[in-house]
């Protein structure tokens, strides 16, 4: 039964590494095979796999789609760092600024098409459904992204608005890969609705725990800017909480760190860390994060799969919960 998370993670790099984007020119597929090199959890195809599992003894026919799925991950991530003007992923400099911004949109662009390539090494039974399923998600990923600039240009955002915000943009597509995988492994529609569910749960879960981790996470463990969202003034929950919760001197303070054109970085991290902790926001987010997983881990209980292969899924998802970077 291949539900051993490490066999499916060395399965999984084995197959990423061998994917053929292209050669030449080599300034356009070069950032391609750049982005996929950097590493990453790979939670995405593991999800998809370890739900294929719940219900197959092999990986027949998953394996492609699912690397689909990372490829298109890392093509949201090549253009959100462009929007984002983000110096640093995972650690590394970010495609567009070890070559360029036009050569990063259109490898991007690229990688989006070989997703599409990936995807369709499915039974002709399950194409439609598969692509249906995946355009959706697609475009709903496209609408979170759209909302997250949008905030920048607002002063307020509600906790409403941020949670549905990272809902379409992060967590739907945790939701499609699990999903993904259950379509494959024949699995029911009520299955393959409690899968996506889960998914776009937990989904909701970790991009709180990024949040967090971004203003409080051990800086050599955690491969990005920190304090990279407090910078740049994100609209995460830390800071919508904050606004929300601050009395007048503290409001006051954050609108003035917030509108400041010219700062030191550390000195602005520092500032908004002693009012966070003040407000005890880690508190609140912390509560807020670990609703969504409960609510997430309950919807295993509507899987029809074994308790044995549903534990390893689990089992997965609780390592994910507690890690620190």
């Amino acid at each position: 039964m291949l539900n051993n998370i490490d066999n499916l993670s060395k399965l999984i790099d084995k197959k990423i590494k061998l994917i053929d984007f292209g050669k030449e020119p080599s300034s356009l597929y070069d950032p391609l095979y750049y982005i996929l090199s950097l590493g990453g959890k790979r939670i995405r195809p593991l999800l998809a796999l370890l739900a294929h599992s719940l219900y197959k003894d092999n990986s027949d026919g998953i394996v492609k789609p699912a690397l689909a799925v990372e490829v298109f991950h890392n093509f949201t991530l090549m253009h959100d760092d462009i929007m984002d003007k983000a110096p640093l992923r995972r650690g590394n400099t970010t495609v567009h600024e070890k070559w360029n911004l036009n050569t990063a949109i259109l490898s991007g662009d690229v990688m989006l098409i070989k997703a599409y390539e990936l995807l369709m090494h499915v039974e002709n039974d399950k194409l439609k459904k598969i692509m249906m399923a995946f355009n959706k998600c697609a475009t709903l990923v496209c609408e979170g992204q759209q909302l997250d600039m949008d905030f920048e240009t607002r002063d307020e955002v509600s906790e409403d608005e941020y949670i549905e915000m990272i809902k379409l943009k992060t967590a739907v597509l945790l939701g499609f890969s699990l999903e993904l995988g259950g379509i494959i492994g024949d699995a029911s529609d009520q299955d393959c609705e409690a899968l996506r569910n889960f998914g776009i749960n937990i989904g909701i879960g970790f991009q709180l725990k990024d949040d967090l981790l971004d203003v409080y996470a051990d800086q050599s463990k955690f491969g990005k800017q920190l304090g990279g969202d407090i910078i740049s003034n994100k609209k995460t929950l830390l800071l919508i909480e904050a606004l929300h919760l601050a009395d007048a001197n503290m409001k006051q303070e954050l609108n003035k760190w917030i509108a400041q054109k010219k700062f030191e970085p550390t000195k602005k991290v520092k500032a908004i860390m002693k009012i966070y902790d003040q407000l005890e926001i880690r508190k609140i987010a912390e509560q807020k994060m670990n609703d969504y997983f409960e609510k997430g881990l309950d919807y295993l209980s509507f899987i029809s799969a074994s308790k044995p292969r549903v534990g390893a899924l689990k089992t997965f998802t609780q390592n994910l919960i507690n890690r620190e970077s």
